[in-house]
Formats: C-alpha cells, structure tokens, sequence
C-alpha cells in the first residue's frame, strides 16, 4: 500500500488577537463565504468587511483569552487519531489543513509531497457537508491537485461527511446524558441544538445538502439518546441581510422560554471542536439572550473535542476509507443538484456582453458606495448590522 496519510480538514481560527485582521480577510476573500459576481470585487470586499468587523471580532476573541483554540484542540485530534491508528496496525500519519490559516492546507499538502505519501485519506472536520465548509477546501485541493502533477501519484479518498457514523452518534448521545443527569431536573430540560447557518439560497438553490444533513443527524442522536426531552434545530452565526436557514438561534431561545421553557440544555451540533462559536457565541451571548427572556438554567454540551469513543471512530472510518476504492473530489464537490455553484456559470449572472458592461458599472457604484459608507460610518449597510 505505500507511506498512508491522512489530511485533516478544518477552518482555522486567529492564535493572536493580531492575526484576527487577516484570519477575516482570508475567510471573506473565499468565494464560497460570499459569492457576487464579479471575481476582481472579492480581495476588496474582503479588504473592506475585515477592515470593518476586526475591532469587534478581537473582542470576542478577548473575552475566550486571546484567540482561537480551534489550532492546538484540532492538533491534539490529530494525534490522538493517529495513535489509535497505530493500535489498530495502520501505520499513518495524520496532517492538519486549514482554510483560513496556519496550518494552512497548502502547507499540509507540501508536507505530505515532502514525505512521499502514497494513499491519502482527506477527512474534513464538518461532520455534515457544505459548500461553504467541506465543499470548499475539496475545491481548493482540487486546484492544488491540477496545478502539480507530482500530487496526481497520490491515490486518495476524499470523505464527504460522515454525521451518521455510529461512534460520532454515540459520542454525542453520551455527552448529552451526562451533561442532563448533573441538570437539577433532567426530564424537563429542553434540548437545543445549534448548528452554524448558511444562507438559504445554497439549499433551495444550489443544493447544498447541509440542512437535510443536520436535520438527519439531529434525528439520529435525539433516537440514540432515547430520552423524553423536547427537543428544538435551529441555526446560528448569521452574518449579512440576506436570508440564512430558520429558525434562528436567538430567535427560537426567545420563543422557547415564551412558551414557559426554563431549563435549556445547547447542543452545538456541527461543531467538533470548542471555538468562537462555542465559547463566546454560545456560552456569552446566548446565555445573556437566554437570561434575559426568562430561562432559569442554561446549560451547554462541551464540543467532542478528543472524546475517546469519537476519536476511534474516526480512527476506524480512516481505516474503512484506506480498504474502499478512491473517492475523487470531483465526485464530492460536483453532485448534479450543485452544478449551478460548482463551477460558478457566467449565465447565472446573466453575463450577456451588454448585461457586463452595465453590471460593471453597476458593481462600481456599489463599490463606491462602501468605501463612501466605510469612511463616514453611515449608510444601510450599518443600519441592518453588516457593518
């Protein structure tokens, strides 16, 4: 079989508070965070969003000691994986790619070049897919792939998700009893997932399966669990006017203790590791929306982290992915429902040679108008919270 690697996937957080700026840029620049329709406006949007959100963005990261601990929990995953690996015979060794910074993928992708790897298992962080998460980085190793032809040796499998894995399932199931039996009064807990949003259009559009996913999974832990409890989806980090998937978090945590819930017990469903999401938005500023509506109890499960049963599990998907044929990325980042986004069609924005001359146009007013509104600290896009 050769030298196995295998490349963990995740987003990458800011280590400083100073590498907040550029962490933003980088995410920003991506264009599966933000699609417009003109490829040349992306690094100045980017330059702009980030220039205008960074200062409060470092807030948030003061409030959980300085930065992300997104980088060393996603490093010890990988060593605990690769330890268990060797315990089941597979000699591996287990690399870590970011999206938005270091270790950035292409780092990780010239690593495993450098030390000669053979079989490649591609195993993203997101247990569910998503154009803008998993989607995204199999992009971008498809790029890398195309640009080197020293890479095409590597015969790989890459791993779309993996939410309904029965040790993921169980890991989840048994952080949540644990976590309702210390409540005071477990059986009227109401159990509250959350998972990270995405705007609408990539489901009704594009067809992202992300929401059939979370949906799913959600089904599947509440059955694994076996308890009474009620229990709410809903979807969190919205950024941006348009319209993400609902309900919103904030939203359905107000609802809920209108209706009388006074024990909330938050599940962050799509995240595997503690981070930003987790420490601040969940545990600060949830907990204060949560507080304030009338909920008595809030509580919330930690993030799987390095949990035993899910770290072998992991373990033993790698494994079942090194004996099966190769999945290529295009058979991940292509399904028939997402050729719309994946590749991105001129006709989607109407680029007739008139319709590009006038949305050029149009695109530098709008260009315009940021920088007006970026420097006078006035305009809609302050006014509905972009900005």
């Amino acid at each position: 079989m050769g030298r196995v690697g295998v490349l963990l996937l995740n987003l990458g957080g800011p280590d400083r508070i100073e590498d907040v700026r550029p962490f933003l840029f980088n995410l920003f620049a991506d264009p599966e965070i933000i699609r417009i329709p003109f490829p040349w406006m992306q690094k100045p949007l980017a330059w702009l969003i980030s220039t205008l959100r960074y200062q409060k963005s470092q807030e948030n990261y003061r409030h959980i000691g300085g930065g992300s601990p997104l980088r060393r929990i996603t490093e010890e995953q990988a060593v605990a994986v690769q330890e268990c690996l060797q315990e089941k015979g597979q000699d591996a060794r287990v690399y870590v790619g970011m999206r938005y910074w270091h270790p950035f993928t292409e780092e990780a992708v010239a690593k495993i070049k450098r030390d000669g790897v053979d079989r490649l298992v591609i195993l993203p962080l997101y247990p569910q897919f998503s154009i803008s998460t998993s989607g995204s980085s199999f992009r971008l190793l498809e790029q890398l792939w195309n640009q080197d032809s020293d890479l095409g040796a590597i015969e790989y499998t890459a791993v779309p998700s993996w939410y309904h894995r029965p040790g993921y399932i169980q890991a989840m199931a048994e952080l949540i009893a644990q976590a309702l039996d210390h409540c005071p009064n477990p059986d009227r807990v109401h159990i509250f997932f959350s998972a990270h949003g995405v705007p609408l259009s990539y489901v009704e559009e594009a067809g992202d399966p992300y929401q059939r996913e979370i949906e799913d999974c959600t089904r599947l832990i509440v059955e694994a669990l076996n308890r009474s409890n009620e229990h709410t989806l809903a979807y969190q980090s919205r950024v941006g006017p348009v319209e993400w998937l609902k309900p919103y978090t904030e939203d359905a945590i107000v609802e809920l203790a209108e209706n009388g819930v006074k024990d909330l017990l938050v599940v962050p469903i799509s995240f595997v590791s503690e981070h930003i999401e987790t420490l601040q938005e969940i545990d600060m500023e949830y907990r204060e929306i949560a507080e304030h509506s009338g909920i008595e109890n809030f509580d919330r499960v930690p993030a799987l982290n390095t949990h035993p049963v899910f770290i072998e599990d992991l373990a033993n998907l790698v494994v079942e992915a090194i004996e099966s044929p190769s999945v290529k990325f295009s058979e991940v980042v292509r399904p028939s429902k997402m050729l719309k986004m994946y590749p991105q069609e001129r006709w989607q924005w109407g680029m007739t040679t008139a319709a590009e001359v006038w949305n050029g146009r149009l695109a530098m007013l709008g260009f315009m108008a940021l920088l007006v509104e970026l420097f006078t600290g006035h305009g809609p896009l302050h006014s509905i919270g972009l900005l």
